[in-house]
Formats: C-alpha cells, sequence, structure tokens
C-alpha cells in the first residue's frame, strides 16, 4: 500500500483566516472612529456606503461611536453640480525604515497623507478612504498599529475610513513586510476644480512647510545612510542620536507626512477660487521643480527664493552626507515645503496670516512671472 498523503488546509499553506477575522473585527472598531451620519454601517460587508445625501436615521451609530467628527457640518458648501474626486497612492520604500525598527503606528498617516494632499489641491472635500494590506503573515499588532495610524490621518482629513483589504500573502512576502495602497475619493463643484488655468504673472507662491521627507526619495535616503550595511548595521544607524536632527536618525526618517485638508478646507470657504486662489500643488517625488509646473500655464514661470523659508536639518545631512548637488536634492525633495497655494498677490498677507493663525508655518516664498521663449523649466530656485 501506498504511504498516506497528509491532508492539507488553507492554513497548512500559510493562511490563517481565523487569525485574520479577528484582526478584522479590530479594524472595524477602530474605523468607526472616522464615521459621520453620511456612512451607513454595514460591518463584514462586501463593500462600504457613503451617502452624498444623509437623512436622519441613516446611520445607525450612536454619537459616541462616530466619534468627534459627527458633530461637523456634513459638507463644507452647497454643491450646484457635484462632482467626484478620486485618487491612489502608496508609501513607497519608507516602509523599509518602519521594517528595521519595527515601527508601524505612524506609516498609516504616510498612507492617508499621500493619497489625501493630491486629493485637495483640485479643491475637493474628502470624503473617505479605503486602505489595502498585503502581508505575508497576518500579524496583529503590526496590522493594526497600521490601521491605527490610517485612522489618525482619516481624523486629520475629515474623511471616513469606509473599508480596505488585508491580503495575507505567504511566500511572496516576507513574514514581517507588508505593502500599502490607499484609495481617497473626494467632492468638488464642476465649475469650481482647481486647475491652475488663471495663474498669472504677479500672483504669489504661498509655501506651507512640510513636516521632514515626507514620503518620498527614501530610496536615495536609504542609499545615503545605510548603504550596503546589513541589517544590524543599519538598525544601529537608526537608532543613533543625530545631534543636527534633535532626534535619532529613525525618529527623523518616520515622521509621517503633514496633511494638508483643514489648512485649504479654510482657505477655500473664505476666498475665492479664480479671484483670490489660483492654483494648488502638493509638493512629492519631483520637489517644487516638477510639482509646481503641473498647475501652471504655458506663459508663465515660477520663481522661489530659497531664503524666504527654514530648510529643515535633515535635507542639508543628506546633500552633506551623499555629496548631492543641490539641484538634485530640489528634485528629489520637498526642501521644507509640503504644499503650495498660488494666490493673487492683493490676497497673499491676509491668507498667509490665516494659516499661521491655524498653526501652520506658511511663507511668501516666491511668484508668477512671465515665460520667455529661451525657458524650458518652469521653476527657477533663486
Amino acid at each position: 500500500m501506498g504511504t498516506a498523503v497528509k491532508a492539507l488546509t488553507y492554513k497548512s499553506s500559510g493562511v490563517d483566516t481565523t487569525k485574520k477575522d479577528g484582526v478584522i473585527d479590530e479594524i472595524i472598531r477602530l474605523s468607526r472612529k472616522t464615521y459621520d451620519p453620511r456612512v451607513i454601517d454595514h460591518p463584514w460587508g462586501f463593500a462600504g456606503f457613503f451617502s452624498l445625501f444623509p437623512k436622519a436615521g441613516l446611520s445607525r451609530l450612536s454619537g459616541k461611536e462616530r466619534g468627534k467628527s459627527h458633530t461637523a457640518p456634513l459638507f463644507a458648501r452647497n454643491y450646484k453640480s457635484p462632482t467626484l474626486v478620486a485618487c491612489s497612492d502608496g508609501v513607497g520604500t519608507k516602509l523599509k525604515v518602519a521594517f528595521l525598527l519595527n515601527k508601524h503606528d505612524t506609516i498609516g498617516i504616510d498612507l492617508v497623507a499621500m493619497s489625501i494632499n493630491d486629493l485637495i489641491v483640485t479643491g475637493a472635500e474628502p470624503l473617505f478612504f479605503l486602505d489595502y494590506i498585503s502581508c505575508g503573515k497576518v500579524q496583529e499588532k503590526i496590522i493594526v498599529d497600521i490601521i491605527k495610524g490610517i485612522v489618525n490621518g482619516c481624523e486629520q482629513s475629515g474623511s471616513a475610513l469606509l473599508g480596505g483589504e488585508t491580503a495575507e500573502m505567504p511566500d511572496f512576502y516576507p513574514p514581517s513586510e507588508y505593502d500599502l495602497a490607499g484609495f481617497a475619493v473626494g467632492l468638488v463643484d464642476k465649475d469650481k476644480v482647481i486647475t491652475g488655468k488663471y495663474i498669472k504673472s504677479g500672483d504669489v507662491v504661498i509655501g506651507l512647510s512640510s513636516s521632514g521627507l515626507h514620503s518620498n526619495g527614501y530610496s536615495l535616503v536609504r542609499k545615503v545612510f545605510l548603504g550596503e550595511s546589513s541589517i544590524k548595521e543599519s538598525v544601529n544607524k537608526l537608532k543613533t542620536h543625530i545631534p543636527a536632527l534633535g532626534c535619532t536618525l529613525g525618529e527623523e526618517l518616520l515622521k509621517p507626512t503633514m496633511i494638508y485638508a483643514k489648512a485649504v478646507k479654510h482657505i477655500l470657504r473664505n476666498y475665492r477660487y479664480k479671484k483670490a486662489v489660483k492654483g494648488i500643488a502638493h509638493i512629492t517625488g519631483g520637489g517644487l521643480v516638477e510639482n509646481i509646473p503641473r498647475v501652471l500655464p504655458k506663459s508663465v514661470c515660477v520663481e522661489i527664493n530659497a531664503d524666504t523659508f527654514p530648510l529643515p536639518p535633515v535635507f542639508s545631512l543628506i546633500e552633506a552626507t551623499g555629496n548631492i548637488p543641490k539641484d538634485e536634492m530640489y528634485r528629489v525633495f520637498n526642501m521644507g515645503i509640503g504644499l503650495v497655494i498660488i494666490v493673487d498677490k492683493f490676497y497673499a498677507p491676509a491668507i498667509i496670516r490665516r494659516l499661521k493663525k491655524m498653526k501652520y508655518s506658511a511663507f511668501n516664498i516666491g511668484k508668477v512671472v512671465p515665460r520667455t521663449s529661451s525657458q524650458s523649466n518652469q521653476v527657477v530656485i533663486k
């Protein structure tokens, strides 16, 4: 007789659905912190529900369950021609730093920030967010820490964590590693979509400070600071206190991305698009040099005065340690400016004052000028 073949199960292949279900219960509980009356609670459903026309009684959640956001207005404005806006992004190789330090409670903020900051530059009001987590093995603490960060980011941006997916993929990822993707949906009036087409010479460029590197340039950053170091050596380097930074290298590299949703919402509520606010740019990979032109008409350029805003010390450290040319620094990193708002010069001082009153560091960092036929670059750093 032949040898009996051992029965195989999904669990024996590396996927424990029972353990995963327990984690999802905790995710649902955390997600409810971001709910307001527009969310129709439907735990363990195949999809999430968000009502554009909420009525009394639609939500089955109590005020306590909805969290702090339930007292806010249902929408930021009255919409005449409501248009949905959607975008998607990830965190990139910043995750590698989180893996090395086994610290996962802020990376979710980055995930939300990268999509929400892209969304708001159109003038859209964030509505809801979804996440996708793929991992080698569901480890409850890691997954819950990631979700705590996502919830934090959603609360900062005023969006509901409407749902997501956690995919356990053994043999595809190492047991303690994962990848993240985020998806944001917002709402804007069709005739109030901010495209930058009204930008003209004489307009002022307002820069809002970043919290550091945000979530871009980490492949270069890891090359500069960690090089070919072993895992143990890399961890030791990340745990080293750097006087110039005022913290360890790892703490600096894991600072979460700033979310600018409240700032943009406030400015658009108080100043008219087209007349005052002309264009908004999220400064991600490509820096000021490549992101500002995405909202500029072909007829103009922007001159940025680098002396008008503080340069966080991490950028000087990267430049010196890696012997990186200044031009390359400005093409890879945000260099201290995470969001740019281009406004009519008449309104610029008042808008800056409002932003500072909201505790955002905001500066007049440059101006819009005519573009000559010989200029290939639309952003000049002086």
